[in-house]
């Protein structure tokens, strides 16, 4: 099996690491470069600053983990996303805008191939993992509005790259597509009150 993981930033790098226990290839598409101010919230350690994000995650799994990984330092566009997603079984969107989970969405349609959404609200109240027959991607009140940086919602960024893990490896081994709402106030709880 083969996971295509587009866009590797807070929430892909994030979901990538817990998703290492799978039998697949890992494949990561972004054309950034990882910043001193991506380590607070992202999977990439301070080596890794000034390297494409895809490389050095790539790098971090193989040699850390010993996890099969591709990577493609480039933006998805129309005119490489057959050639960079016409591979993988399974699609993870870990975009942080509408323009490329569009493009995506778009490409996963034409040619049936299962995709998984992981997106956080423009306010960083609330994110959604969401199978794409059910995903509709709001628009940016401003373009690149970013939530996934400084450190005010890594508690929510946690939670979604977890629950969007647990997504693909449901549907890895078992072939279910669950949705999910993430917010931090489903946490409940139960000792040490």
């Amino acid at each position: 099996m083969r996971i295509v993981f587009c866009g590797v930033g807070a929430i892909g790098s994030s979901a990538v690491v817990l998703c290492r226990n799978l039998e697949a290839t890992l494949a990561f598409i972004d054309f950034d470069r990882v910043e001193s101010k991506n380590l607070l919230a992202q999977a990439y350690v301070k080596p890794s600053v000034g390297k494409n994000k895809a490389e050095a995650l790539k790098l971090q799994l193989l040699n850390l983990h010993g996890v099969k990984a591709e990577s493609f330092g480039v933006r998805l566009t129309r005119d490489n996303v057959e050639a960079l997603c016409g591979g993988g079984d399974l699609l993870v969107d870990c975009f942080d805008n509408q323009d490329s989970r569009l493009l995506l969405s778009e490409y996963a349609r034409k040619a049936g191939k299962p995709l998984v959404h992981g997106a956080v609200s423009a306010d960083g109240n609330f994110g959604l993992v969401r199978w794409d027959e059910r995903f509709t991607p709001d628009a940016e009140d401003t373009a690149g509005q970013a939530t996934c940086e400084g450190g005010a919602h890594l508690p929510l960024l946690g939670l979604l790259a977890a629950t969007l893990a647990r997504a693909v490896q449901d549907f890895v081994k078992h072939g279910v597509k669950r949705d999910a709402l993430v917010n931090l106030t489903a946490v409940i709880p139960t000792a040490g009150i």
